[in-house]
């Protein structure tokens, strides 16, 4: 994967974690330098998003999310934050989504909340969590 214009797009998680692991598997053929600048971003960004949803997501998952929320008018960056970050309450939408109050009714925002909990894997401290409220 290239990015040809760095402002010309927003990546997701997934698409981020992605490149990193590509990027980490090009250092070892090409044997660079475990101690540079470049190789400490690389395993600390890695290991961050490790620990975030898009470790179980797929290419699948982000192009059915894509598609399913087409209904819904979202901008650009409101997608990216809802794939990133799958909210689990109204409060968690209203949070990501400008003025969702007024864009949405509160059967909307159930419907939105019923794509993302079916389409986006969720992980198993997230699953603890929903367990415990």
């Amino acid at each position: 994967m290239e990015t040809i214009n760095p402002n010309s797009a927003m990546l997701s998680n997934f698409e981020v974690l992605a490149l990193l692991q590509e990027l980490k598997s090009q250092q070892k053929k090409n044997r660079t330098a475990r101690n540079s600048p470049l190789a400490t971003i690389i395993y600390e960004a890695t290991r961050y998003l490790q620990d975030s949803p898009c470790k179980l997501q797929t290419a699948e998952h982000v192009r059915t999310f894509l598609t399913a929320l087409k209904e819904f008018k979202l901008t650009k960056a409101e997608k990216l934050m809802l794939l990133n970050n799958p909210p689990s309450t109204p409060l968690e939408i209203q949070v990501m989504v400008e003025e969702s109050e007024e864009r949405f009714t509160e059967d909307e925002v159930e419907k939105l909340l019923q794509i993302i909990q079916e389409i986006l894997p969720v992980t198993q401290k997230e699953e603890e969590e929903d367990m415990d409220s």
